[in-house]
């Protein structure tokens, strides 16, 4: 047998945790001295510590936890549940670094507010490109409803392409439209040049129009990063008299394996009033 305090250091919890399980029924101790009121544990009963702090770890309330334990889960549940946490907890912290990222641009835009460089804009005219593309549809233009949304569809463009024989004649082309379902939602195309006969099947080649006038700006680096060098764009627009005449295209110049390596061209329509 052991003292609260004993089974507390070999389960590596409180000794005020095991009070508050003793009070709530969860796990009370396998001997309480008449005369002291002293608590003794046995060395079993670590395996029902375990579990309670598996399950509490999972987000399960103690009373939930208590429920559980009664209906005697097997360990091959346990672990299960314990793999489909993990599996949560996974999704969470990616979505958490995601953020986090597109926290790191606002500030970047936010600091180069009035000093955004904007020599590099060049107004082109970008010629009509056959492409093969998937299109799917992103809750907002949002960098976190556009990314989870175009990486798939250029991973599954990339498989189908491969299947069919059909070899990428030029960029990676990434476009954007309002979405006819409306509330805010965009139509993502992930496509890429190709010399390939206009159809629709398992993925759809079309011509994309020229475009007469462009305004055009590279960004370096992962797409995730690009809202300053869009929205240095934006400025050069509006300083210079232009009026945007839609959502602007991503010519994927470089895709490196590390994306922080991309290079990147964002061609913009525009009219001049």
């Amino acid at each position: 047998m052991f003292t609260i305090g004993d089974f507390a250091r070999h389960g590596r919890v409180s000794v005020r945790m095991l009070r508050h399980y003793d009070a709530t029924g969860l796990l009370p101790p396998a001997h309480v001295d008449p005369a002291t009121g002293y608590r003794y544990y046995s060395a079993a009963q670590l395996a029902r510590l375990n579990r309670v702090i598996a399950l509490k770890e999972l987000g399960l309330t103690l009373q939930q936890v208590r429920r559980i334990l009664d209906e005697k889960v097997t360990t091959e549940e346990l672990r299960a549940m314990l793999r489909l946490r993990r599996a949560e907890l996974e999704v969470a912290v990616t979505a958490a670094a995601a953020r986090l990222v597109q926290v790191e641009a606002r500030l970047r835009s936010i600091e180069s507010e009035g000093h955004m460089p904007t020599n590099d804009v060049v107004i082109k005219n970008v010629p009509a490109i056959r492409v093969a593309e998937l299109t799917a549809t992103a809750a907002s233009f949002d960098p976190e409803d556009i990314g989870p949304v175009i990486g798939p569809l250029y991973d599954e463009l990339f498989r189908r392409l491969e299947a069919a024989g059909v070899t990428p004649a030029g960029p990676g082309v990434a476009y954007y439209e309002d979405s006819p379902e409306g509330g805010g939602r965009i139509s993502v195309h992930a496509g890429v040049q190709v010399a390939a006969p206009l159809q629709d099947g398992a993925f759809r080649v079309l011509d994309l129009p020229p475009v007469d006038q462009a305004a055009t700006i590279v960004h370096r680096g992962s797409l995730d990063t690009v809202l300053p060098t869009a929205q240095a764009l934006a400025v050069w627009i509006d300083d210079n008299g232009y009026r945007s005449a839609g959502y602007p295209r991503e010519i994927n110049l470089e895709c490196p394996d590390d994306r922080d390596d991309w290079v990147t061209e964002l061609q913009a329509p525009v009219t001049k009033p």
